[in-house]
């Protein structure tokens, strides 16, 4: 890391730039969007209790699913393809060199870490949105698209304050992390062990004790060797520049 870096200052090549954080407020203001539209069909509901608990349950689903997206896609990148796979060859470069420098997330500027998934959000969650509308959907469909929408978005983010001091963490956020509801450090603390085979989702981190308990992701990596012959980078293989 630069000098620069452990002086506190961040240097030029982690700051967002314009465009990012165009993107970023894109995102951002897709889902305030949905939000609003979620709480516009509940207010309007002759059963507002009903359609409230229906909005919640639905919302807890959608926060649930993204834990295991993110954990998914996690280990997908983790595990195949290299610098010059079409369309997440940056990513998949990115999350190794993220292995050997794990801290180096803590540097970059959140519009800098949002940007990618956030205009991906601010493109798909209004045409989600207005499909549901046009069908007559109720407010618990808007709720789950919005805070699927929202949480994987916003992964990136729960992901860096996993690695961050708790003194540098946004006020409640500590708490939240204890809590069980952001992927605390001591959980994710385990993915950063080698081979990084286990711990991979950066939502919550619910899906984790289950996904590695029972050994999935690893039946699925037989399950790809059988089929292709291609061995996981975390059975050992790594790439010298994944190994750094």
């Amino acid at each position: 890391m630069s000098a620069a870096a452990s002086d506190g200052v961040v240097p030029d090549e982690l700051r967002s730039t314009w465009p990012q954080r165009a993107w970023t407020l894109a995102g951002s203001a897709a889902i305030i969007m949905s939000l609003v539209t979620t709480a516009g069909l509940v207010s309007a509901s002759d059963s507002v209790a009903t359609d409230s608990l229906a909005v919640a349950l639905a919302a807890f689903a959608g926060y649930s699913l993204a834990d295991l997206i993110t954990g998914v896609y996690h280990w997908s990148i983790d595990n195949y393809g290299d610098a010059s796979t079409p369309v997440f060859g940056a990513q998949i470069v990115a999350f190794h060199d993220h292995h050997v420098h794990p801290s180096t997330i803590t540097r970059l500027e959140p519009c800098n870490n949002l940007h990618v998934i956030a205009g991906a959000v601010a493109v798909v969650l209004p045409v989600a949105d207005a499909a549901l509308s046009a069908g007559g959907s109720p407010a618990a469909a808007h709720a789950y698209a919005c805070t699927l929408a929202a949480c994987i978005m916003l992964s990136v983010q729960f992901h860096a304050w996993a690695h961050e001091r708790p003194s540098r963490l946004p006020p409640g956020v500590e708490a939240l992390q204890a809590a069980g509801v952001l992927v605390s450090r001591s959980q994710h603390a385990g993915h950063h062990r080698p081979p990084y085979n286990s711990n991979y989702c950066t939502v919550s981190g619910m899906w984790n004790r289950v996904l590695d308990r029972y050994k999935v992701f690893e039946a699925v990596e037989k399950a790809i060797y059988h089929g292709t012959g291609v061995q996981p980078r975390s059975w050992g293989t790594r790439t010298r520049e994944h190994d750094g």
